[in-house]
């Protein structure tokens, strides 16, 4: 009989494409993923994986099971989560993903009231930038800027996200000459707020991170589309919001958990907390703090 961890480590083999990258994703060794897969080949007689140059390609044999094995994980994740639903103490691991900059500036300034008031919940944030899968248990409390949730988390949009056009006082517009504009990595054609106000600029930026982009308008590059909060926190009297029409954004500030956990102790009360402390900063979130100078 072939137990969950053989179709862990078969699908992680199998999504990643290779052991190494499996290995990271696992947080085990390589060598221990290569013993997993070519014991469970012996176990059952059939080769799940060609070991090409270019990495792991399942063989029709895997691509046989590959299916009845997500199943077999969805079903896995499912009664992990009704089993976490049933606990009803303040005690125990709560991991909640967000984003690194709402993290540093609009939630830990004020979380330690929570972890002083249930010393016995342990808290960890994720703040890298991929989404972490809630179904999976990845994480357990997503605090998301998102225009929508997916249909299966619960929670409350908290406020509108709302964004400015920033720049330092060092940076001067020249008469006559492209504005320097910095932008995502992934804005390979003008957004629509380029087109609207900077018809004439040049990209002289490009970044994938928030904090490395008020990083840049501060040290004066150019200017860039920002969210409002995070100069209106900071509030840093060399970095100024132009006076421009924005279109408003559909995004919003949302707290979430997956639905099969809305009852669980420890989930509700930080939701909760977690509620308050943001919306006490919906001027902030909203954009209505700022000033021009």
């Amino acid at each position: 009989m072939t137990d969950w961890d053989d179709f862990r480590y078969f699908l992680a083999v199998a999504r990643n494409g290779s052991v190494t990258s499996a290995s990271t994703v696992l947080g085990v060794n390589h060598s221990t993923v290569s013993r997993r897969i070519a014991a469970m080949e012996k176990k059952h007689g059939v080769r799940l994986f060609e070991r090409l140059i270019s990495g792991y390609e399942m063989t029709a044999a895997a691509e046989n099971i590959y299916q009845l094995a997500l199943d077999i994980e969805s079903k896995n994740h499912e009664m992990q989560r009704l089993l976490f639903a049933q606990d009803s103490r303040l005690q125990g691991s709560i991991n909640i993903t967000i984003p690194h900059d709402l993290a540093n500036y609009c939630v830990l300034p004020y979380f330690k009231a929570f972890t002083d008031q249930h010393p016995d919940i342990s808290i960890n944030f994720i703040v890298s930038p991929s989404l972490k899968d809630l179904n999976a248990r990845e994480a357990d409390i997503a605090v998301r800027l998102t225009p929508e949730p997916p249909e299966n988390l619960v929670g409350k949009k908290l406020a509108k996200l709302r964004h400015g056009i920033y720049q330092s006082k060092q940076y001067q517009v020249k008469e006559n000459k492209p504005v320097d504009l910095i932008l995502w990595k992934h804005e390979t054609t003008p957004p629509k707020w380029v087109k609207d106000h900077f018809p004439d600029h040049r990209v002289v930026l490009r970044v994938d991170d928030m904090a490395s982009k008020y990083a840049a308008v501060k040290a004066g590059y150019g200017l860039a589309r920002i969210p409002c909060y995070l100069p209106d926190t900071l509030n840093e009297q060399n970095i100024r919001r132009l006076p421009l029409d924005m279109v408003p954004s559909d995004w919003g500030l949302w707290v979430l958990s997956h639905a099969d956990l809305r009852q669980t102790a420890r989930i509700k009360a930080c939701k909760a907390f977690l509620h308050q402390i943001l919306q006490e900063q919906t001027d902030l979130i909203e954009g209505k703090l700022s000033s021009y100078l």
